[in-house]
């Protein structure tokens, strides 16, 4: 039986974050390994996790009054470095085995890392100033999943419009997950498109233009330098993370909606106070704070406990959200 959301304030550094790169060592071990060990990432993501995400206690984070930037900032480039080690040994995993059903396994393991690690990193490190190591990093990863209109379109089309009817990823009551990914993912490249466009930067100068190049001649070069079984593996890989992407994006607002114009509280994004998802997703379910401030770093980040709750976390959440009428029994009731 889901639990309901009990705020209670619970004393927290940086360690207990550490526990997010237990994945992406799963998946880099699994990879060179290989054999059945290939489905380690997908079996601990889809498999351990959400049974632990179940019974996690749910705490609102009290900081500690001295915050080590240096270690938050440590983690995140951790992450960040882990995602470009994870897609290196798959990369390997497929040149070894080709076409065996070893490598497509180890693709969805290597999603579960990418969806979870480096794109999560690379949406906190894409808030960071332009220019800088942590945002570059940001850029990297979602290269690495063929993805890099999204710092465009979350930073300047979602955080805009977020909760409304504009926003591609803000699911109305009683759309369905999959017909959501349908919707929200081929509106989104346009958008960002639309977004550098209305600032001058139109056609061959559109940077999501650039964005799209350089994507292509990476799935290009890994096609003539590696092979064919590679690159599809890439593709597959990349195709899952963006899923786990969408769905995370399908969660935090679903039902959730105001007028467009109409300022945004944080009663239009849902929270979620469970520990191992906190703890293992760099914070991302405290997200009605980060809506509220998104130039705040994780480790700034506070409860909203007047936010809508999710009865459990991410995790969680992930195979209800899959049978929509499972999702729609267990959340619909919950909309304020």
């Amino acid at each position: 039986m889901y639990q309901e959301a009990i705020a209670t304030p619970r004393l927290e550094s940086w360690p207990w974050h550490l526990l997010g790169f237990i994945l992406p060592v799963v998946v880099v071990y699994g990879n060179l390994v290989g054999g059945y060990w290939v489905v380690a990432g997908t079996i601990v993501a889809l498999g351990i996790f959400p049974i632990i995400d179940f019974f996690s206690k749910q705490a609102a984070p009290e900081r500690v009054a001295e915050v080590n930037k240096f270690a938050w900032n440590t983690i995140l480039t951790g992450h960040s470095v882990a995602q470009i080690l994870v897609v290196s040994t798959l990369l390997w995993r497929a040149l070894q085995d080709g076409g065996q059903w070893t490598t497509w396994a180890a693709a969805a393991s290597t999603a579960m890392s990418s969806g979870a690690s480096g794109i999560i990193s690379a949406h906190e490190n894409g808030h960071r100033k332009k220019g800088s190591p942590l945002w570059w990093l940001a850029r990297l990863n979602l290269l690495s999943v063929l993805y890099l209109h999204f710092t465009t379109e979350h930073n300047h089309g979602h955080h805009r419009n977020y909760a409304t009817a504009v926003d591609p990823v803000s699911a109305p009551k009683g759309r369905g997950l999959w017909v959501h990914l349908g919707i929200a993912i081929p509106r989104q490249f346009p958008s960002a498109w639309r977004t550098h466009s209305e600032r001058g930067r139109r056609g061959l100068r559109n940077p999501v233009f650039h964005g799209l190049l350089l994507q292509t001649a990476l799935v290009a070069g890994i096609w003539y330098w590696l092979g064919h079984w590679v690159m599809l593996a890439f593709l597959m890989q990349a195709g899952i993370a963006i899923i786990l992407l969408e769905y995370v994006n399908y969660i935090q607002h679903y039902g959730l909606r105001c007028e467009v114009g109409e300022r945004q509280t944080t009663m239009h994004s849902w929270e979620s106070l469970s520990l191992w998802s906190r703890w293992t997703l760099m914070e991302l379910p405290l997200h009605p704070a980060h809506h509220q401030k998104s130039s705040d770093p994780i480790w700034a980040l506070r409860s909203h406990p007047e936010s809508p709750q999710m009865p459990v976390g991410y995790y969680g959440l992930f195979w209800p959200c899959t049978i929509p009428p499972l999702w729609r029994r267990l959340m619909d009731h919950r909309i304020p």
